[in-house]
């Protein structure tokens, strides 16, 4: 299959982030795009404002006629979150439509390019945006497939400039293993930056996400190179040139890493020498591990240390992951993605460092029924880190609910100096007497909808 036999793109699930960047270089390279999603969302607005045509009701009578006419001219992207039983799936099934994930559809295109994946169970949103944004700021001609909204540019999709040969144009992809999606990627750079535990509705066991990933880095090209966090299992795996990384260790590492106003800034030690008094806007000691991945990459692939070093400078994050809401004397809040253990203990240890004076409040949100059954131990230890915790009911997602999972699991191991429980709808009013200081809300799910009323609530106290 070659993408020159369509004209037509159906999108089922246009609104996720992966899918919504896919929809975006469809259109912008000349093909009519059109799909369906189960809600409006801000995404959704935006690519509508696009001028792609979006539905939001099951309905084949809603997809446009163009596409219905023409099967063979008509190429279908979903997502793995449509199930079997969605109407339009079945029905463009049962017609013989092309039928492709987005995963296979984004091998593809990074296929005809140079390919940097970003893989890692956390840390590859954050980790993909700073390397785009610094490939972009060095003036390097790369195109960029994100999970999440970047700061620097509004957006999760970066188009490169035309080129003769597509070979010399990078391509910046987050590698999601969720459903293995990461396994249609044959990157000529790779970096890895976790295999913890996670997603095991769909993989069952730790030891099947450790040999997804071992399938994903036997795939880097021969003359490539991983960069892999150490510690992980990986080497033996590939054959691909492997470099470490990581905070204090590795081939690449921080060191005389401080905090000076808010900002974290670090020495970024390379093989060949030392970037010196490198700055960072997005706080965290995960985020400096972030940015040691990024600029490792950056030097393989020729951006000079000057050029890293300015760009990190000028990186400004991606939304919810370590956001700043509001940020005055008397209150701070703050959002980030985190749904899982280690990323939550991240978060919250950097918090803590960046206001060792303040207490630290965290509104938490778990995601999916069966990540909070797996992991319940690991969340009431991290959340544990915090001064007072507020516990939400779990986000469902793409799941139906698991006789006897509640937020429960997590609230009775969690050691704080004050914990409750409370339900969404209820937060605003828990906020708003207790006057945190110090404001953090966390997880995956739509706790980000109510930022502008808590901005408000904490503004007002």
């Amino acid at each position: 299959m070659t993408l020159d036999q369509f004209k037509y793109i159906y999108f089922l699930g246009i609104g996720g982030i992966g899918m919504s960047a896919l929809a975006r270089w469809f259109r912008i390279n000349g093909y009519t795009v059109a799909g369906y999603d189960r809600t409006p969302t801000a995404l959704t607005d935006a690519l509508q404002a696009e001028g792609i045509t979006i539905h939001f009701t099951e309905d084949v009578a809603q997809i446009p006629a163009a596409f219905l006419e023409n099967p063979t001219q008509t190429l279908v992207i979903y997502t793995p979150a449509i199930p079997s039983t969605h109407l339009e799936y079945i029905y463009l099934t049962e017609k013989r439509f092309i039928l492709q994930k987005r995963s296979q559809v984004l091998g593809l295109l990074a296929g005809q390019m140079t390919t940097i994946g970003v893989a890692g169970t956390h840390g590859k949103t954050t980790t993909s945006s700073m390397v785009t944004h610094i490939l972009r700021d060095s003036g390097v001609n790369c195109a960029a497939f994100l999970g999440g909204i970047t700061a620097n540019y509004g957006t999760n999709f970066l188009l490169n400039e035309p080129a003769d040969d597509l070979r010399s144009v990078i391509c910046v992809v987050e590698a999601d293993e969720f459903d293995r999606s990461f396994l249609t990627l044959f990157p000529k750079y790779a970096i890895v930056t976790s295999t913890d535990a996670d997603h095991l509705d769909i993989y069952g066991a730790h030891e099947a996400v450790l040999a997804s990933f071992g399938m994903y880095v036997s795939q880097i090209e021969t003359d490539g190179v991983l960069f892999m966090k150490t510690g992980l299992s990986l080497a033996d795996q590939t054959k691909a040139t492997v470099r470490e990384y990581a905070l204090q260790t590795g081939d690449y590492y921080s060191q005389k890493l401080r905090i000076e106003q808010g900002s974290f800034i670090f020495d970024l030690v390379y093989p060949n020498g030392v970037i010196s008094d490198i700055q960072l806007l997005v706080p965290g000691f995960h985020n400096v591990e972030n940015a040691v991945a990024a600029g490792a990459v950056a030097l393989e692939v020729g951006v000079s240390p000057d050029a890293i070093r300015s760009a990190l400078a000028t990186y400004k994050g991606v939304r919810r992951r370590f956001e700043y809401i509001l940020k005055s004397e008397n209150a701070i809040l703050i959002d980030d993605y985190a749904h899982h253990p280690a990323e939550v203990n991240a978060f919250l240890s950097s918090v803590k460092a960046l206001y060792p004076d303040r207490e630290v409040t965290v509104a938490f949100q778990p995601h999916l029924f069966s990540r909070t059954r797996d992991f319940a131990d690991g969340f009431a230890e991290s959340l544990s880190l915090a001064d007072h915790v507020i516990l939400l009911d779990i986000y469902p997602a793409r799941e139906l609910p698991i006789e006897g999972v509640t937020s429960e699991l997590i609230f009775r191991d969690v050691h704080s100096k004050t914990k409750q429980k409370c339900t969404k709808d209820e937060l605003i009013d828990v906020v708003r007497k207790m006057k945190p200081s110090l404001l953090v809300t966390v997880g995956a799910g739509d706790i980000d909808q109510l930022l502008p009323a808590l901005k408000s609530t904490l503004s007002n106290q």
